[in-house]
């Protein structure tokens, strides 16, 4: 709808009388975003959005990167978000626009990834009016954001923009929406500057653990005789991977990361287990289980992590639970000992009082805990074919990728499903923000327009997208974006024919009724690289996987499409099946 004549007089009137200049309030949008350093933004024009584009065109600090869907706008933020620890900015319009974003904007909050999205709205006298375009914002995201916004006044949009960034990216992160009707950002105010600080009464999250509960854990810990240390996404979020790390190297306790806790501890350290869970190894599931003191640092024991909460409570253990989000502690699983702080301080606090006190874990306790979980080890569980000359195992891939790139910086996103199993459990993630992928809301289609938002904060370092044949073509539309703005990723699709993991589930628990679960009209995919105006590869032989990597990784400047087509029949195991205990694994037709 268009701005009324009415609105355009109350628009000079409310602007007159100061000495300020006035500016709209698309313009004021974008020296909010300026005044934020946001270096890129991600987004879809439409005409609730037209003012804010405008503002866009006359300024050069901020890169906006079209996309093909709203989707994927706000899915490459996030991809941006977690590679940088920065907040994430997508631009999206009215009704169908912000629509399209909602499975973007569910996959962050899931995840808390700290995001500001901005949307457009109807001009204020229509909206409740089923104007064009309209829909009801504040009401749709409510449940799938951190906080949102309805800006009613553009004398407040910088304060609006201020608080929607603040509460993004402090306590525990996640996105906030500021949606923007048409004429607020037309009207024009004052430029009085963009505040330096923000007060919010409602809004004060606690950064300082309890130091008293930080003793108590201090002494449990000392007196453990079967410690373990489980830590998520939290440590990532919170940048405390070197204070998790000095932890454990002064403990010498075994640690574990969730799928989203990848690379805080490296995976190639002796000292770490593997990632635990539905499809966690044997040695991380039973030291879960069997552990005296658990230590859980920036992790929510979900339901993917610990299995049967009744299972997981037939076990006495002591549980100090670090989290600065008070509402996950005690959620899922009683915990004796809840310290809520931000993760990096109270490690920080935690480290202090172990160096000061000089106490010491049990040395004969701790030996003879290392030798059950080396016993559990010893059993292997993510062996595979490695001998099969016929057909591509997915673990190969991932193997061969893994011993190609772990000495240069690389990137790995995935979509969701087999792949993204095998992509944690066979790639050593020894750093953090190396492991991009949807843990909370499982979404299929992130995998490309992460790698493209990533690779516009990383242009030096390698990035791969590790995809399923069913999962790419969610937003395999993005392969546009990637060449109109140079962000040349490089994508390993193993091809199994298969929607993979609904047809493992239905292998095991529906007697092989594989209802719709195959892939039956499949595009060429080199064909549609090509088109797209980039590399296309076929690799269907074993032989052939490692020359295919290195011949992609060479083409350094272009966007390659490796099509790998992989064994049909392979399964992800270990796996815990729904209702089941965290050691009550699968481990594959053998069984070890």
């Amino acid at each position: 709808m268009e701005i009324s004549k009415a609105e355009l007089t109350s628009a000079a009137a409310a602007s007159a009388g100061t000495g300020a200049p006035e500016l709209r309030g698309a313009e004021i949008l974008v020296k909010s975003l300026q005044a934020e350093n946001v270096k890129y933004i991600w987004g879809y024009p439409g005409g609730a959005v037209l003012h804010i584009y405008d503002a866009f065109y006359k300024q050069d600090t901020i890169q906006h990167v079209l996309v093909r869907h709203e989707q994927a706008a706000v899915h490459a933020a996030d991809g941006y978000a977690r590679a940088t620890g920065d907040v994430g900015v997508a631009l999206v319009t009215s009704g169908p626009g912000l629509t399209n974003a909602v499975t973007g904007i569910a996959t962050a909050y899931m995840d808390s990834i700290p995001m500001v999205i901005i949307s457009g709205q109807v001009p204020s006298h229509a909206i409740g009016l089923d104007a064009f375009q309209e829909c009801d914002t504040v009401g749709i995201t409510r449940p799938i954001v951190k906080h949102n916004f309805l800006v009613k006044d553009v004398r407040q949009m910088a304060e609006t923009m201020k608080k929607a960034f603040h509460i993004a990216r402090t306590g525990r992160p996640g996105p906030v929406v500021v949606d923007i009707p048409k004429d607020i950002s037309f009207n024009k105010t004052p430029w009085l500057g963009y505040p330096e600080t923000v007060e919010m009464r409602s809004y004060s999250p606690v950064r300082k653990g309890h130091g008293g509960q930080v003793r108590k854990a201090l002494q449990l810990l000392m007196n453990a005789k079967r410690p373990y240390i489980y830590t998520g996404g939290g440590v990532i979020l919170g940048n405390a991977s070197n204070e998790l790390r000095t932890l454990v190297d002064l403990l010498g306790y075994p640690c574990t990361n969730t799928l989203m806790g990848l690379g805080a501890y490296p995976s190639s350290d002796p000292k770490f287990l593997g990632m635990l869970g539905m499809h966690g190894t044997i040695e991380a599931n039973n030291a879960m289980q069997n552990c005296d003191v658990l230590l859980a640092v920036g992790a929510r024991f979900d339901d993917r992590v610990i299995g049967n909460p009744k299972h997981f409570a037939q076990n006495e253990r002591k549980i100090i639970h670090i989290d600065i989000d008070p509402s996950s502690i005690s959620k899922r699983v009683k915990v004796d000992i809840p310290i809520v702080g931000d993760v990096k301080d109270v490690l920080t606090d935690l480290i202090g009082m172990i160096r000061e006190s000089g106490a010491k874990p049990d040395t004969e306790a701790l030996g003879a805990w290392w030798s059950t979980i080396d016993g559990w080890r010893k059993r292997d569980c993510l062996r595979y074919d490695r001998h099969n000359k016929e057909v591509i195992k997915p673990q190969h891939v991932i193997e061969t990728l893994w011993n190609m790139t772990k000495d240069v910086d690389t990137y790995i996103t995935s979509d969701v499903g087999q792949h993204q199993m095998w992509a944690a459990q066979f790639y050593k993630f020894n750093e953090p923000r190396r492991w991009i992928n949807s843990g909370g809301l499982g979404t299929m289609g992130v995998g490309i327009p992460y790698a493209m938002g990533i690779k516009l904060a990383k242009p030096d370092s390698e990035v791969y997208c590790i995809t399923g044949e069913g999962s790419v073509q969610m937003c395999i539309q993005e392969l546009s974006t990637c060449l109109q703005y140079n962000t040349p990723i490089k994508i390993v699709s193993l091809n199994n024919r298969y929607l993979g993991m609904v047809r493992q589930w239905q292998e095991l628990d529906y007697e092989g009724r594989y209802s719709h679960s195959y892939m039956d009209a499949l595009p060429n995919f080199v064909k549609l690289a090509e088109a797209y105006g980039h590399v296309g590869m076929l690799i269907e032989r074993p032989s052939d996987v490692e020359p295919a990597l290195r011949e992609a990784r060479k083409l350094k400047d272009r966007t390659v499409f490796m099509d790998f087509r992989t064994d049909p029949t392979e399964n992800v195991f270990p796996m815990v099946q729904a209702g089941k205990g965290i050691t009550e694994m699968l481990l594959g037709s053998e069984e070890l």
